[in-house]
C-alpha cells in the first residue's frame, strides 16, 4: 500500500501546486494585478512607496430616503423590453424631430447634421439613410 498511497499523495499536492494563483491566495500585501491596482511604486531598492493620488477614491451620493435598495437579486424576471437597436433608437429619437421640422416647413437634406448624421458615419448608433427620411 505504499506505492499507492505515495501516489495519491504525489496527485493531491500536485493538484494544489497547479492551481490559479491569485491575488486572494496570497497574504494582504501581495498583489498579482488582478482586480486591483497598486497604490504606489516600487523602487530599484526593492522599496515601495506609497502614491496618496493612486488610491482609489469611492464617490457614494446620499441615499437616505431612497426606497430603492441597491442590490438586484439573482431571481428577478428578465424585462419585457426588447434590446434597443439601432432602427428603435433611430424612432424614438430622431425621426420625432424630423416629422416636427417637415410639418414646419423648415427641414432640409442639407441640414442633416442637425439631427446627429455626419458624412462619415463611423462609430454611430444608427445610420441615416434618404430612405428613412420623413417623406
Amino acid at each position: 500500500m505504499g506505492v499507492l498511497s505515495t501516489l495519491a499523495r504525489g496527485l493531491v499536492r500536485g493538484a494544489d501546486r497547479m492551481a490559479e494563483f491569485t491575488s486572494k491566495k496570497g497574504g494582504k500585501t501581495h498583489n498579482k494585478s488582478r482586480g486591483s491596482r497598486p497604490t504606489g511604486l516600487r523602487l530599484s531598492t526593492s522599496k515601495f512607496v506609497g502614491v496618496k493620488a493612486m488610491v482609489p477614491e469611492f464617490v457614494v451620493p446620499d441615499l437616505t430616503g431612497f426606497k430603492l435598495k441597491p442590490y438586484v437579486s439573482y431571481r428577478t424576471p428578465l424585462g419585457t423590453e426588447p434590446p434597443p437597436t439601432a432602427e428603435s433608437i433611430f424612432a424614438e429619437v430622431v425621426a420625432p424631430q424630423i416629422k416636427k421640422d417637415f410639418v414646419d416647413g423648415s427641414f432640409s437634406m442639407d441640414q442633416l447634421e442637425k439631427y446627429g448624421w455626419e458624412p462619415t458615419q463611423e462609430k454611430k448608433l444608427y445610420k441615416l439613410y434618404p430612405k428613412n427620411s420623413v417623406r
